[in-house]
């Protein structure tokens, strides 16, 4: 497998953003990143997906109902090349018709608070959970995270200036979700953005960009597993991304607190062996195995439980027991242990 890192929500002046896609790309390949995924508001912006300095670009879309009030229920829309948002006043039909060409649907930010400072600052949660067929959820949007920090207008100018001191994970809520949905029998693949926008804070004579691009992007981003390296050929690279995202072979790393290039989870029972995202029958044990790029608190956890921890670079767990699997793994940054790598299941059967 071939890893590459990829941010999949950020936004042009089409909607809501600052930069448009080429500007973007640069800030991109100043990070690192292999791949980004711009995902305007309710547009689908046809004849940008190519390479750009190096950073293969491309469109999907964030999909929500104007008219609901307070807004809630966005959907992050990749790999369907027609424009879907007239069927933004209804979830199931949008995600089925987005499952039936093809696409990916992911619920964005799906649990989120917001801040009392600014009526732009309101929570958009997604509301819509009888809804079925989604690819996954956006487990940790940075954006979010940095919102729900800002009780006080003190609070939200020490967090402007050093927001690495105030971002700390996924929300909890967020985690107990996605188990609760893991082990009521439904795949859900989980990633992790930016939700960039390049959005201009002016308060007084304070003028500041909240954040740049390329900040972001040195941040949460999506980890992903391909079977092959890229080829720059913009149509089979688009498609080892998008299967390999389908199939949750990918991880969330915050890269802000350490490099987590590397990182793997696997499960090995007699000859059978799984990654992120895979299924393993049982053939007696199953050994299931953590490797980190640098020191953590590992945690494995079953069915929404921990069941292992390790600190350290590795973890290794023997079980008979079947569930659903997945790895935390939590690292000392700006003095507190803070969310580090959010792997996908394995599901042993």
């Amino acid at each position: 497998m071939v890893e590459i890192v990829a941010n999949l929500h950020m936004h042009t002046p089409y909607s809501d953003g600052a930069l448009y896609h080429r500007a973007i790309a640069d800030a991109a390949s100043a990070a690192g990143l292999d791949v980004i995924v711009v995902t305007d508001h309710n547009v689908l912006v046809r004849g940008i997906e190519r390479y750009l300095g190096g950073v293969l670009v491309l469109v999907g879309e964030e999909i929500h109902d104007c008219r609901r009030d307070p807004q809630v229920s966005h959907l992050l829309v990749y790999n369907v090349g027609e424009e879907l948002a007239p069927l933004a006043d209804k979830p199931q039909e949008l995600v089925r018709q987005a499952r039936q060409r093809g696409g990916l649907t992911f619920l964005a930010h799906p649990i989120e608070y917001g801040s009392a400072l600014d009526p732009e600052l309101e929570a958009i949660p997604w509301a819509d959970w009888e809804v079925k067929g989604f690819t996954g959820i956006e487990l940790w949007n940075y954006m979010s995270d940095f919102k729900a920090r800002l009780w006080s207008a003190p609070a939200a100018l020490f967090a402007i200036f050093f927001p690495s001191w105030v971002v700390r994970g996924p929300f909890p809520a967020a985690l107990r979700k996605w188990d609760e949905l893991l082990v009521a029998g439904q795949r859900v693949v989980a990633i992790g953005n930016a939700d960039a926008h390049g959005s201009m804070y002016r308060r007084g004579p304070l003028r500041r960009v909240i954040f740049p691009y390329r900040f972001l992007f040195g941040c949460v981003n999506t980890h992903v597993l391909i079977d092959k390296p890229l080829t720059r050929d913009v149509a089979v690279d688009r498609a080892l991304v998008y299967g390999a995202l389908r199939a949750g072979h990918c991880f969330i790393g915050y890269d802000a607190a350490g490099p987590t290039r590397g990182f793997r989870f696997t499960a090995r029972s007699g000859a059978e062996m799984a990654i992120m995202g895979d299924e393993i029958n049982r053939r007696g044990a199953v050994r299931l195995e953590v490797v980190c790029p640098a020191g953590g608190d590992i945690r494995l956890v079953r069915n929404g439980e921990v069941v292992a921890r390790a600190t350290g670079r590795a973890l290794e767990h023997l079980t008979v027991d079947p569930g659903v699997y997945r790895v935390e793994v939590y690292r000392r940054y700006r003095l507190l242990k803070r969310g580090w790598i959010f792997s996908n299941p394995i599901y042993v059967r």
